[in-house]
């Protein structure tokens, strides 16, 4: 049942209020003048804060900006008889929700704690998807090997350096760029990911500038390319290795300008974005065979961070088993334990598929092996 504090110094009013709003099944509480409601208000968690504005104490503009200043998650609508527009724009501009003029419309109101309401369950539902996210993209492992990494991201992730990364396929090239996003200051914009690899030459110019309509001949309509997209966040250009020398050459000056042109267009087009590379091939070689420009690699690699291999942090491995085992038992409704001795028995052999392979043999012990997932269902399943 939804929580709603109502804050005003006249009784009458409050009464009235309540008597609606119980009559509409919501849970409600009354505070009679401003320091009183902000002290309920920092106690409680009330989904809806609805407050006066002339009050005795603290008035609603001076509560609102306490509420904000202590990040509390509850929706505010101001009322005010004495009010005007300029009151109105002033408090919705300081982050109240809603403003309602005395006497107070009571379709007008429901209607306003209703949206409001939609827009505190939106809030709660987006933090805890990124709380879920943040638990997804979480770097497992204590070994001095990946501490390293950790730390250079620390300290690299609050600038907008940009970052090369390096390692085998399935080590985790892809998670070091999440998290760099997530402790940045970017990490309310978008991260948009492209895979050089995946992309076939002829189209990836296309994919990371956008084209213009008629510049080819599958353009029916204008598109905007990944460079814009990640306006404002961070664009993750993986397996770059694998890029054309032509779409190198448009990425290096996107990098030297912060400016980028559609394909078919003529139009400079400005854009805010932070480039993170990854690859798992040695660029200095592929440099030496003329695959990769020389001065794309210097502009990529400003900070670089090499990934190591499952193989170089096998002490890494009980800590992995307890996270996989965790997230893949919850998905599958299953509640499998693993030996001690499974575990050595996972730390002995050798992980040419990094990361991604140890995932799926966790998840196929799951599915094949007993209750408790032994040292001899591992030799039988995790090959």
């Amino acid at each position: 049942m939804s929580k709603i504090l109502i804050i005003d110094d006249e009784k009458a009013i409050r009464r009235s209020i309540r008597e609606i709003l119980e009559f509409e099944k919501y849970l409600v509480e009354e505070a009679e003048d401003g320091e009183q409601g902000l002290e309920m208000a920092l106690k409680n968690n009330y989904d809806v804060v609805l407050s006066d504005i002339k009050m005795p104490k603290l008035d609603g503009i001076e509560l609102l900006q306490k509420l904000i200043d202590a990040k509390v998650e509850s929706s505010l609508i101001i009322m005010s008889g004495h009010g005007n527009i300029e009151t109105a724009v002033d408090a919705v501009k300081k982050g109240a929700y809603d403003y309602l003029a005395k006497p107070i419309d009571l379709n007008r109101l429901l209607v306003s704690i209703r949206n409001a309401l939609q827009k505190t369950e939106l809030v709660y539902e987006t933090k805890t998807l990124k709380k879920k996210i943040a638990k997804s993209i979480d770097m497992i492992g204590d070994s001095d090997a990946i501490k390293k990494v950790k730390e250079i991201i620390e300290k690299v992730a609050p600038t907008d350096a940009r970052v090369l990364v390096t390692g085998s396929n399935g080590s985790g090239k892809e998670l070091v760029a999440k998290w760099i996003h997530e402790k940045s200051n970017r990490a309310a914009g978008p991260l948009i990911e492209v895979n050089c690899a995946a992309i076939p030459a002829d189209l990836i110019e296309s994919e990371l500038f956008g084209h213009e309509k008629g510049s080819f001949t599958s353009a029916v309509a204008q598109r905007k390319g990944k460079f814009e997209l990640a306006e404002g966040g961070t664009i993750f250009l993986d397996e770059i290795g694998d890029m054309s020398l032509s779409a190198q050459a448009k990425v290096l000056r996107a990098l030297q300008e912060n400016k980028i042109t559609r394909v078919g267009g003529d139009k400079e087009i400005k854009v805010n974005v932070r480039v993170i590379a990854a690859t798992n091939k040695d660029l200095k070689k592929e440099i030496e065979k003329e695959n990769f420009r020389e001065d794309l690699f210097h502009r990529l690699s400003v900070i670089p961070i090499h990934v190591p291999a499952l193989d170089e942090r096998k002490e890494d491995i009980p800590l992995l088993v307890e996270h996989f085992l965790s997230i893949l038992n919850n998905e599958m409704g299953s509640n499998k334990t693993i030996s001690k001795a499974a575990v050595a028995a996972l730390q002995k052999r050798n992980w040419p598929g990094n990361i991604r392979e140890f995932r799926n043999v966790i998840e196929r012990l799951i599915i094949l092996g007993d209750k408790e997932i032994t040292e001899t269902d591992v030799q039988k399943h995790g090959v």
